[in-house]
């Protein structure tokens, strides 16, 4: 489980949490309780993002001490906290080591599964029963089993109509 987040001015547990948006770049201040009623967050009029902005970037985040950079497009880890996104597609390979714990708490691992509609399962169901019999009725025929090849031949009459399938003419 992820630990909580501490706030940017004290390092307190952060239960306020803001997000602003400058020039296209994402601008976030967690804060504890305390002093979101201090900076006056609680009340709309004396609260001034831009001075928390201003204290939080005196203090910066201090650069990653595993020196992962994306080759291709230059993105750090510290990128990716801030925006959530990653810069180009390469940086899914480069930090691989940030996204595969995230996604083995998020998810049931870290490989795709999907899923399969349950129309298509039956569908596959189906077409595997048919192929199953047609080869049991050829064989049935060329061994001259004909009782047995009757019964598939029948068989596969009532699979094709309950399946509202046509069936092949004689």
């Amino acid at each position: 489980m992820a630990s909580p987040l501490k706030c940017d001015l004290c390092d307190n547990q952060a239960t306020v949490h803001l997000t602003q948006i400058v020039n296209h770049k994402v601008h976030k201040v967690d804060l504890c309780e305390a002093c979101a009623q201090a900076k006056g967050v609680t009340d709309p009029s004396g609260f001034s993002l831009a001075d928390l902005l201003l204290k939080a970037s005196l203090n910066p985040e201090p650069p990653a001490a595993s020196g992962l950079r994306c080759a291709r497009c230059g993105f750090v880890p510290e990128d990716f906290k801030k925006t959530g996104r990653f810069g180009c597609p390469h940086c899914y390979d480069t930090l691989t080591g940030l996204v595969d714990p995230m996604l083995e708490n998020m998810h049931k691992g870290t490989q795709h599964s999907g899923k399969v509609p349950e129309r298509a399962i039956a569908r596959k169901s189906l077409q595997d029963r048919l192929s199953t019999l047609e080869t049991n009725l050829q064989t049935a025929i060329e061994a001259e089993r004909y009782e047995d090849a009757a019964k598939f031949r029948d068989e596969i009459l009532q699979v094709r109509e309950a399946a509202g399938l046509p069936t092949p003419s004689a």
